[in-house]
This record gives structure tokens, C-alpha cells and sequence, in this order.
């Protein structure tokens, strides 16, 4: 190189001879000394300087880009060769902002490579008309496609056709004029189906036209996202259409929500506000919720409880089953609904089929005492007769009088049978007058032993027509139970008359017993058991025993052991019959008083 040249480079520049020692240095080089030796250029040099002097004139070349590190600062060097005075010419350049420039956008390559690679969403580039230029290989996992078969295709033959139009000119018209736009459509995967997408798109544009040159876009799979905001909507249009009262409320007794049926039962007005769970809930029902429905409903996600909303437009209140159940949000905070299913169809259906069993049970009665006509009568003229008795034999001495001292105090005597005697035929016709009653049942707190009495007072002539004896074991400290007088009496009286038939087939014109007992049991349960000496039954005919209009008799109906199961189950207990080694033992269990409450039947 020429030494003007050498000296007028603005390039640091140094002469090197065949061994990597300097020679000369222009003024640029030496002014980056500060006045040191010219061997301190060294400092600048690569520290293979020999090697590379020795290589560039060996095979006459140049050797570009040689790196130097001195300090913070690197270096870049380009050895040019001079075969003719055997040295080399060094002229480098100091390149710290551009090296680590270069590094930083290497750097950011990488990373972007790494994210693009490794994220879950699809990041891709686009033409303005839409074809792939690229796609991250997420592209398969999300849509089936590898990048390779992307590139080149338009992104619009994915789109559903009902998104298609409206989702590009929108896309298209936002681009242009904001440089970024977000749009929620329906892509179709590789096997047919469509998934939802959220796609997130940023212009590119030419640098001075301004116009858009590319599109870059970040895809996420929502359809799982959609899918729950979907049942989400669904399940709030079956809420509101839903014809049973919802309520979202909170432990501190809130109300938040009401369903449509909720204000219309509660009778709230469109614009009224949400009333607190004391202004349609009785006082009990809030205990309740307080003692078990909350923690009920939070270990085991629902309670339940029957009772009774009080409208505040001051209507009747209305029966209801109330379900509380046990929400956890995504967070995991609990929530409550309470879904209040209305009862008034049942509570009126309970009642028909009640008064429809009290006809039955009427008629019933009306048959049976129709069969015991030949005892009712024995009952009621026994004591007429002895009335009759009495009056002739008072009648008599009153025509004594006069001449028999003992007159007066016969008449009085027989005054006195004949009132007890009257009595007693009043007592009969009381007694079939009440079990004859007809009408709403009356449940009670009633002494068993007692009723079972009355009942075996009604069948005595029977049984005794039949040389039955019922030996009674009814002790007198049974507890009490809540009853309808006349329909457990008139069970007990087809139980016992059951028997007596029963005994009379098996033993006909011989002696035999039937044992009534009343005992209680375990659990708070009074049991009235009756048991005959009769033939029993089959396995057959247990099954079919209190099936209505299953009878064994030629003359009967079916419908005694029927309706009287269907009685006592009314009154919260069980009647059953157990096969014994002689006979057949009718069990009727009642819950006992401190053990039940009282029905809506006692309001």
C-alpha cells in the first residue's frame, strides 16, 4: 500500500512484517496509543497475529473479520497481503456497538424461535390477501397441519362459512386504518371439525408507502372457553325459564338472584329489590338452615327440608321443598342456590286421595258392621229386654203397694236396672254412632289399650258365636300415639275378625284363641299384634295379602288388609304379616309420640 494512503486512512492502520511485528502505523493508530511505544499496538491485534500474518502471505489473501477483544472494546481486522516487500497490512475498525447488536438480535432470534417452537398458541405470517408465509409447528397440534403444507394457502378455506365474510372485511378494514384488530371465528381442524378461535393480528407496513406488506398473528384454541360460556348462557335461560322458584342466596341470609317463578310466588313487582330470606322463611325453617342446612349442603353439595314460603303480597302461603345447594367457584369460594319446588299440587292431591281413603274406610265400615248385624242387634236387645223386664216386675209392685211393705223398695230397684240396663244400650248405639262417623279424620294422642278394647267389644258376639275367646294383653302404661280414633279401630277390628274366621275354618265348632297384644319395642315403637290359631298362609298368598281385591273368602271384598296397610302407613307406621308354626301373626307398629310430628293432616 502506497505510505500516502497509509497515512491518510481514517481506519486504524498498521504494517506488519513477516512475523506479526509492526512496522509503521498511520496517524488514526497512533492516536489510539496516546503516545506508547508502536509495539503497544499488539494490545489492539488478535492474539494469533503470527499465524495469521504467516497464512495471509502464504496464500496471498486476505483475511477479513479477524476478531480482537481489548478492554470493553472488540475489535475487527482485515489483514491484506504484500507479497512484493513481504509484509501484510493490518486496517481494523473498532466494532463494540455493532457486534453486540448483532448478538442482541441473534439472541432475540433465538428466543423468538424457542417461544415460537415451544408455545402453545399459533404464532404465523400472512400475505395482506392471507396465505400462510409461516406458522410455528403448534400449527399441527391445534389444526392438524405441519408449517410446510400451510405455506402458500390462503388461511380463508379454514373459516367457516357463516365467519368467513364478515370476519375477513372487518379484519381487513381494521388493519388498514389502526395497524391491529382481534377477532373470534371458527377454523376448521384436519379431521372435519371446527374449533373456535381467538386471533390477535398486527400490520406490517412498507416503510414509506405505508401500505401493508405483511400480517403477523397470534391464534389461541377457546373452544373450551366458548363451550363453557355457552352452558353458562344455556344454563341461565333454563334457570329463568325454569317454572320452580331459584334463589342464589348467601349464609348471612342475602338474596342476589330470583328467578321469574320465585317473584312470581313470592309476589315481588319488577322493580322491587331482592327481600332477605326472613321475609318469606318462618322463623324454623331459618334455624334449621342455621343448625344443619348450611353445613349439610357444604359436605354433602345439597340439603333438603319441606315447609312453607309466605308471598309478601300478603297471598296464602304455599308448600314447598326446598333444596339448598353447594357452588364452588373457579377461585373456590362457596355459593348457594336454593330451588323451591312447589307442593300445592301434591298437598291437593294428598287431600283428595285422603278424603277418597276416608269414603273407602266409610264404606267399609258400613260393610262390616252390616256383617255384625246379628251381634249389634244381640247388644242392643240384651238390654232392652231386661229394661222391659224390670218396668213389669216395677209395674207389679207399684199395684202392691198398699198391702207390701217390700213394694217401694223393688220399684226403686228395679228403676235402677233399668237405668243401668238403658245405659248400657246407649253406650252400644254411642259406640256405632262414632265408628260409623263420617268425615275429615281427627288425629289424637290416644291410649292404644283402649281403643283395642272398644274394637273387641264390637266383635265379641262374634267371636263368642264361634267359641273364639280373644285373651286381651293390653297393659295400661303403653305410651300414646297420634291417631284417628276411629280409623285404628276399625284395623283392629278387621284384624280381629280376620282371626276369628280365621279360627273358625281351622277349628270349626271347637274352642280357640286369639291373643291381642300390645307391647313397645325398640326405637320409640308401640306394636298391636293379633294372633289366630287358623290354617295360616301360603307363600302365595303372603305376597298377594294386601293386595287390593285379593281375597280367599267367597263372600269378601279384598279391600280389608289393603286399606288397612294403607291407613297405618297414613299414620307413619308399618302393618305386616309373619307366618307363624300354628296360625298367622298381624303386626301393626306406630311410632310412639315422643318419636313422631304432627302432619299437615292435624292443621
Amino acid at each position: 500500500m502506497p505510505l500516502s494512503l497509509l497515512l491518510h486512512d481514517p481506519q486504524p492502520t498498521v504494517v506488519l512484517d513477516a512475523h506479526g511485528l509492526p512496522l509503521t502505523a498511520n496517524r488514526a493508530l497512533t492516536g489510539l496509543l496516546k503516545g506508547k511505544m508502536l509495539s503497544h499496538v499488539s494490545t489492539l491485534l488478535p492474539g494469533n497475529l503470527p499465524e495469521l500474518v504467516r497464512a495471509c502471505l502464504q496464500q496471498v489473501r486476505a483475511i477479513e473479520q479477524v476478531e480482537a477483544q481489548c478492554d470493553q472494546h472488540v475489535w475487527l481486522w482485515t489483514l491484506i497481503p504484500d507479497p512484493d516487500n513481504h509484509c501484510v497490512v493490518a486496517r481494523g475498525r473498532e466494532a463494540s456497538t455493532e457486534l453486540l447488536a448483532e448478538r442482541e438480535a441473534a439472541k432475540a432470534r433465538r428466543l423468538y424461535r424457542l417461544i415460537t417452537e415451544n408455545t402453545t398458541d399459533l404464532i404465523s405470517r400472512h400475505t395482506p390477501d392471507g396465505r400462510f408465509l409461516d406458522a410455528s409447528p403448534v400449527s399441527w397440534t391445534l389444526l392438524g397441519y405441519w408449517p410446510e403444507t400451510l405455506r402458500g394457502t390462503r388461511a380463508q378455506r379454514l373459516f367457516h362459512a357463516h365467519d368467513l365474510k364478515l370476519a375477513l372485511r372487518q379484519a381487513r378494514d381494521a388493519l388498514q386504518a389502526d395497524g391491529y384488530h382481534t377477532m373470534t371465528y371458527r377454523i376448521r381442524h384436519h379431521e372435519g371439525h371446527y374449533l373456535w378461535f381467538e386471533t390477535a393480528s398486527r400490520a406490517i407496513r412498507e416503510t414509506y408507502t405505508g401500505a401493508v406488506v405483511e400480517v403477523v398473528s397470534v391464534s389461541r384454541d377457546i373452544t373450551a372457553r366458548i363451550q363453557a360460556e355457552e352452558n353458562k348462557r344455556r344454563l341461565a335461560e333454563v334457570v329463568e325459564a325454569n317454572p320452580d322458584p331459584v334463589l342464589f342466596i348467601d349464609p348471612a341470609g342475602g338474596v342476589s338472584y330470583l328467578n321469574p317463578a320465585a317473584r312470581r310466588i313470592l309476589g315481588l313487582l319488577p322493580a322491587q329489590g331482592m327481600p332477605p330470606l326472613s321475609a318469606f322463611l318462618a322463623a324454623h325453617t331459618l334455624a334449621m338452615l342455621e343448625s344443619s342446612g348450611w353445613s349439610g349442603a357444604e359436605q354433602h353439595g345439597l340439603w333438603s327440608t319441606e315447609t312453607r314460603l309466605q308471598p309478601l303480597s300478603g297471598e296464602p302461603s304455599v308448600p314447598v321443598s326446598l333444596l339448598l345447594l353447594a357452588h364452588r367457584s373457579t377461585a373456590g369460594e362457596r355459593f348457594f342456590s336454593l330451588v323451591a319446588r312447589d307442593m300445592r299440587e301434591r298437598e291437593l292431591r294428598e287431600a283428595q286421595q285422603r278424603h277418597h281413603q276416608d269414603e273407602m274406610a266409610h264404606t267399609t265400615r258400613l260393610i262390616t258392621l252390616g256383617e255384625l248385624a246379628s251381634g249389634i242387634a244381640h247388644e242392643i236387645n240384651q238390654p232392652l229386654a231386661a229394661v222391659v223386664n224390670y218396668a213389669n216386675a216395677s209395674q207389679r209392685y207399684l199395684q202392691t203397694l198398699g198391702s207390701n211393705p217390700e213394694a217401694v223398695e223393688r220399684v226403686a230397684q228395679g228403676l235402677e236396672r233399668i237405668n243401668l240396663h238403658a245405659n248400657h244400650a246407649s253406650e252400644v248405639i254411642k259406640r256405632l254412632r262414632g265408628f260409623l262417623r263420617k268425615g275429615r279424620r281427627n288425629l289424637q294422642a290416644l291410649d292404644v289399650s283402649e281403643v283395642a278394647r272398644q274394637a273387641v267389644s264390637l266383635c265379641a258376639w262374634e267371636a263368642r258365636e264361634r267359641h273364639v275367646v280373644i285373651e286381651q294383653q293390653l297393659p295400661d302404661n303403653l305410651g300414646r300415639v297420634y291417631v284417628d280414633r276411629v280409623l285404628l279401630e276399625q284395623v283392629l277390628l278387621n284384624l280381629l275378625r280376620n282371626a276369628i274366621d280365621a279360627n273358625s275354618e281351622q277349628h270349626p265348632g271347637q274352642a280357640s284363641r286369639i291373643t291381642l297384644l300390645a307391647q313397645t319395642l325398640a326405637g320409640g315403637v308401640l306394636q298391636i299384634s293379633v294372633q289366630d290359631q287358623g290354617p295360616g298362609v301360603s307363600a302365595g298368598q303372603l305376597e298377594q295379602l294386601f293386595t287390593p281385591f285379593y281375597t280367599s273368602k267367597v263372600d269378601g271384598l279384598g279391600l280389608g288388609l289393603s286399606m288397612s296397610r294403607s291407613i297405618i302407613e297414613g299414620f307413619g307406621g308399618e302393618l305386616d304379616a309373619r307366618p307363624q308354626p300354628e296360625g298367622l301373626l298381624m303386626c301393626c307398629n306406630l311410632p310412639l309420640m315422643a318419636s313422631v310430628k304432627p302432619t299437615r293432616e292435624s292443621t
